[in-house]
């Protein structure tokens, strides 16, 4: 396995953890995503980071009514959540996966690079999950350190689409090369 898939990994154990017992008045309130309340983050949050973490190994497009789904809307959802990150760590653990280019949106993106913007959907969401409902999201220091790279790589790119905002500024000279990622995200750690 290489590094990536092994850092997709420890994000998507720390996301699935964060999605369980959410209650449904959690999933009623506000996000610190601006205009989205905790329900329509963990939507996103499943269909981008599980679902088009398959597809996009898979080299598949998303189905019409996957993209529409309330994934919330059943009890079960982060239990169907867990499952579907574990298929699509499945689909990333095949060799034939990280070969040649995955489509974005009629730009081909090497596989590998695919596969660390990907990383950043589970990451910095999965954070956003945790911090709107009162958790904390943790990784391993390794993976903070390959997300604050993947972030600093890609930061100025998703400024352009509104992805990120402008870093918040100074951090603590201790805090992790996570927190690091997030604060450089636009986000507030």
């Amino acid at each position: 396995m290489n590094s990536i898939h092994r850092h997709l990994a420890s994000c998507a154990a720390e996301a699935a953890r964060v999605t369980r017992g959410l209650t449904p008045e959690q999933l009623a309130g506000p996000s610190v995503c601006a205009d989205w309340t905790v329900r329509e983050l963990a939507n996103h949050l499943v269909l981008y980071s599980a679902h088009g973490l398959e597809h996009r190994a898979l080299r598949t497009e998303l189905p019409a009514e996957t993209i529409a789904r309330d994934f919330t809307a059943d009890a079960d959802w982060s239990e169907q959540y867990t499952a579907q990150l574990d298929r699509a760590l499945a689909a990333w653990g095949k060799p034939e996966a990280w070969e040649g280019e995955v489509d974005m949106g009629g730009s081909p993106v090497p596989a590998a690079e695919m596969a660390a913007m990907l990383l950043l959907e589970l990451a910095l969401h999965g954070w956003d999950l945790a911090r709107s409902t009162g958790r904390e999201f943790e990784v391993p220091e390794e993976t903070g350190e390959y997300v604050r790279e993947v972030v600093e790589r890609y930061a100025e790119m998703y400024r352009q689409y509104d992805g990120f905002g402008e870093p918040a500024g100074e951090v603590a000279a201790d805090a992790t090369a996570f927190t690091r990622a997030v604060a450089l995200s636009g986000r507030r750690p």
